[in-house]
């Protein structure tokens, strides 16, 4: 289930949670073994072997979380997690495992003992997922508040990314993005995808930038992103966009201003990056764009499928 973009509500009825700065994935303890999946569908046990002991705390359970890397001041860093997501042998993944471990920071229950919950409401898969009592090293259940304002103004506190409310009635909807989940985020961001870059000062002076059109392949054109990449940034941007360089502009045509489009490298627009901005003008230009990241656990396709 994902949530919307949204503000903090302002009726009763709902429940706080921060939000963690990692990807998704969905635990399934049974037979005395754990095996994980991210929202893609695609195995990942072998990517965090840390979490094989939820085996001897879950029973049989289906759980539903966040993988995170925390920094030395408790903070997650999407950054330091790029460095396990796509790790797929499994001595490399027992060494990271060791240097740089992740945490599970689970937040739903989606099965007991072979009973099914997702159809009971929020508030009460809740209550049996705290009754578990599964915190480990690498592991937590994180805690849930009842004043939206006081949970925000806490995650800015410390640095996170947000806060989702949840509908204390809502049921689990697998696969679907429903206003019942909201996700509020301390700044103005969202995800793009990159059709291609240009040159400048540095290799990389700008990412041009858009979403998904009605025609397949197509994107429209949202801006040129040339504030916050530094020399990191352009090396992972590099590594990324080089192999997919094409002869062909991939925005509708006549979307992109003859000054962004002059000495651009095209790229087949599959990479999604996150960017913050100011506002946006009323044809959807952004304004102040900054380089966030780039998001390799998104496709082009729930890009699209985000509203906000």
């Amino acid at each position: 289930m994902l949530a919307v973009p949204g503000g903090l509500p302002a009726s009763p009825g709902w429940a706080y949670e921060f939000k963690w700065d990692g990807v998704r994935a969905v635990a399934v303890v049974r037979d005395g073994a754990v095996r994980l999946w991210a929202r893609s569908g695609a195995e990942i046990t072998t990517a965090y072997p840390e979490l094989a002991g939820l085996r001897d705390v879950a029973g049989e359970a289906v759980l539903d979380g966040e993988v995170v890397v925390l920094t030395e001041a408790g903070r997650p860093s999407f950054t330091l997690l790029a460095e396990r997501m796509h790790v797929r042998e499994p001595a490399r993944a027992a060494h990271l495992a060791a240097t740089l471990p992740i945490t599970y920071m689970i937040f739903d229950l989606l099965r007991l003992g072979g009973l099914d919950l997702t159809g009971l409401p929020y508030a009460q898969r809740r209550e049996h997922l705290e009754a578990l009592g599964i915190a480990g090293a690498r592991w937590a259940v994180p805690p849930v508040f009842a004043d939206g304002r006081a949970t925000y103004a806490a995650a800015m506190e410390h640095g996170l990314e947000g806060v989702v409310a949840k509908r204390l009635t809502s049921v689990y909807r697998p696969g679907l993005r429903s206003a019942d989940w909201l996700k509020v985020k301390l700044e103005e961001s969202r995800e793009f995808v990159v059709g291609g870059w240009r040159p400048g000062v540095r290799r990389v002076g700008g990412l041009l930038v858009g979403l998904p059109a009605v025609q397949p392949g197509r994107l429209t054109f949202h801006g040129r992103v040339g504030g916050g990449i530094g020399a990191a940034a352009e090396r992972a941007l590099l590594a990324a966009l080089e192999p997919l360089r094409a002869a062909r502009n991939p925005f509708v045509r006549g979307t992109v201003p003859r000054a962004d489009a002059k000495g651009a490298i095209w790229v087949q627009p599959v990479v999604v990056v996150e960017v913050k901005y100011g506002q946006r003008t009323p044809d959807g230009r952004l304004r102040f764009p900054r380089f966030l990241r780039i998001r390799p656990d998104l496709t082009p396709e729930e890009v699209a499928g985000a509203t906000g």
